[in-house]
């Protein structure tokens, strides 16, 4: 019951309840980096690493926090771990952290870290918050990802940086453009409501 129960919580982000393609929030961050896949696989790591480390410190310090205070609480606790990884992106990947910009520090108040932190980390065991973290930010990644992939091959013609398409394609610019990711977003949204429907049909009928 309990393996049944670890399963669920890391595997309900990626389709069920990905935070992207379903909950529909995190939007800003989803829209502004996704004009290459470097960019976008990196910054859903990065709130990865937050999401992970805020619930289980959230988690563990959950019956510590007082109620009238604690959105607050958890603003800090996420900012910490924001900050750490900044530096080490600052660090390690100049010219990443460069790219990325302000939208690392903002991860601090992305709705997804906040949700989960508020929703699930606050009621629940360390290591179902760790494994809720995990989904999640796997969820987030993959939703990043595909966005990414999208738009940069249709926008540059080119994956992670790399001539895929060939030099007689013409670019189509729109899509590194912010019209770009609105188009991109909702086609695939509407892809995953259709295969979640689908799935939804199969169930009930059998």
């Amino acid at each position: 019951m309990k393996e049944n129960k670890a399963v669920k919580t890391l595997t309900a982000g990626l389709i069920e309840n990905n935070p992207t393609f379903v909950q529909l929030i995190g939007m800003c961050p989803t829209l502004a980096v996704t004009t290459s896949l470097q960019n976008g696989f990196m910054m859903g790591l990065a709130a990865t690493a937050v999401l992970v480390a805020s619930n289980v410190v959230i988690s563990l310090l959950r019956k510590c926090i007082p109620d009238k205070i604690r959105i607050a609480a958890y603003i800090v606790v996420i900012a910490g771990f924001v900050t750490m990884v900044e530096m080490l992106l600052n660090a390690f990947l100049p010219a990443l952290a460069e790219s990325l910009g302000i939208f690392i520090p903002l991860i601090v108040v992305n709705c997804i870290i906040l949700a989960r932190a508020e929703a699930f980390a606050s009621k629940n065991s360390v290591g179902l918050s760790a494994l809720d973290g995990l989904g999640m930010g796997l969820g987030f990644t993959v939703a990043l990802s595909l966005i990414s992939t999208v738009r940069e091959l249709l926008g540059a013609g080119t994956i992670w940086g790399v001539q895929i398409l060939g030099a007689a394609y013409e670019p189509m610019l729109v899509f590194i453009l912010a019209p770009g990711g609105f188009i991109v977003l909702g086609l695939l949204i509407a892809i995953i409501q259709l295969i979640r429907n689908k799935n939804e049909k199969k169930g009930g009928a059998a």
